[in-house]
C-alpha cells in the first residue's frame, strides 16, 4: 500500500489546486443533514470521485462531495456526505477524507449524524450533544503501522469530544432556545438495525444513541490533535418494549425535519468560536 503520508498530499494537492482556501474548522454532515453545506459561501465543490484517493459515498442521502468556503466568518472544509464501514470500506479508507482535511489547515472537527434514540426521554427530531462514545464496531482506524508525524501511536481518549466546545453549543442551544441533551453514543458496524435484545443491552451498558459512523472519525481526529464537537439528530426511537419498524426513508425524512434548528445551532457555535 502507498504510504498514508504521501496520499494525504497528493490528495490535498489537488484540493489545493481547485481553491488557494485553507479552513480552520472541518465538517462532517450525516444522513440527511446535508442542507448546511448549501449555505457556505464562495464555495468550491469538489465531487469525492475527483479527488486521488477519496472513498465515494453509495448511501441514499449523501451527496458526496467536499465544500470549501465561508460560514458564519469562518474558512471552512466540510464532507456533504460521509462513507461508512458496512460499504466495504475499510476504516482506514472511511477516515481518510479527514486526514486530509486536517492536513489542508482544519484544527477542529464539528462531526453531526442521525442516530436512534433509546433514552426514554428523548424524542424524534430532539438534537444530541455527544459527550462519550462507546466503539463497538469490531475494528480501529488506528490499527497497523503508526505514522509518528501524523499522529502519537497511542492517543488518549480521556476526553474525546471537547468540553469547551459541549460548554459552547449548549449555552448557545440556550440563547437560541433549541432544546439539547447531552449523551453517550455506542457504534456499531451496520448495516442493519439492532434487536431487542440488542437494544437492550447497549443501554444497560450506559449508551443514550446508537448508529453505524462517527466514532471512526473522532479517533482520527484525536490521534490528530483536533478538537471534536459531535451533534446528532434522533431520527428514531428505539425502545425495546415499544419497538416499530424502522426504513431509511423515514430516517431520512426526520433528519431533514429537524435539520434546521441543528443548521442554526451548528452556525451560531461557528460564529462563537
Amino acid at each position: 500500500m502507498m504510504d498514508l503520508k504521501k496520499r494525504i498530499l497528493e490528495a490535498r494537492s489537488y484540493v489545493r489546486s481547485r481553491t488557494s482556501l485553507k479552513p480552520d474548522v472541518a465538517i462532517i454532515l450525516g444522513t440527511g443533514l446535508g442542507g448546511l453545506a448549501k449555505q457556505i459561501t464562495r464555495a468550491v465543490r469538489i465531487p469525492y470521485s475527483e479527488i486521488p484517493h477519496f472513498p465515494v459515498s453509495t448511501v441514499l442521502g449523501h451527496s458526496g462531495q467536499l465544500v470549501l468556503g465561508r460560514l458564519s466568518g469562518k474558512k471552512v472544509v466540510a464532507m456533504d456526505g460521509r462513507s461508512h464501514y458496512y460499504e466495504g470500506y475499510s476504516m482506514q479508507q472511511v477516515t481518510f477524507p479527514l486526514r486530509v482535511m486536517k492536513y489542508l489547515g482544519a484544527k477542529t472537527l464539528i462531526v453531526s449524524n442521525a442516530v436512534g434514540g433509546m433514552n426514554p426521554f428523548y424524542r424524534r427530531g430532539d438534537i444530541v450533544l455527544i459527550a462519550d462514545h462507546i466503539n463497538l464496531m469490531g475494528d480501529n482506524p488506528l490499527i497497523g503501522p503508526n505514522d509518528d508525524t501524523i499522529g502519537t501511536r497511542f492517543p488518549d481518549m480521556s476526553e474525546p469530544y471537547s468540553r469547551k466546545l459541549l460548554d459552547l453549543a449548549e449555552r448557545t442551544a440556550i440563547d437560541l432556545k433549541i432544546k439539547v441533551h447531552r449523551g453517550v453514543f455506542v457504534a456499531v458496524a451496520g448495516p442493519n438495525l439492532e434487536t431487542r435484545a440488542e437494544y437492550r443491552f447497549l443501554r444497560g451498558i450506559g449508551a443514550d444513541t446508537v448508529g453505524m459512523s462517527t466514532v471512526p472519525e473522532v479517533i482520527v481526529a484525536r490521534h490528530m490533535n483536533m478538537q471534536v464537537l459531535g451533534l446528532s439528530v434522533v431520527t428514531d426511537m428505539c425502545l425495546p418494549d415499544a419497538l416499530e419498524p424502522a426504513d431509511h426513508i423515514e430516517i431520512m425524512k426526520a433528519a431533514q425535519k429537524a435539520e434546521p434548528n441543528l443548521t442554526k445551532l451548528v452556525k451560531e457555535v461557528l460564529r462563537r468560536l
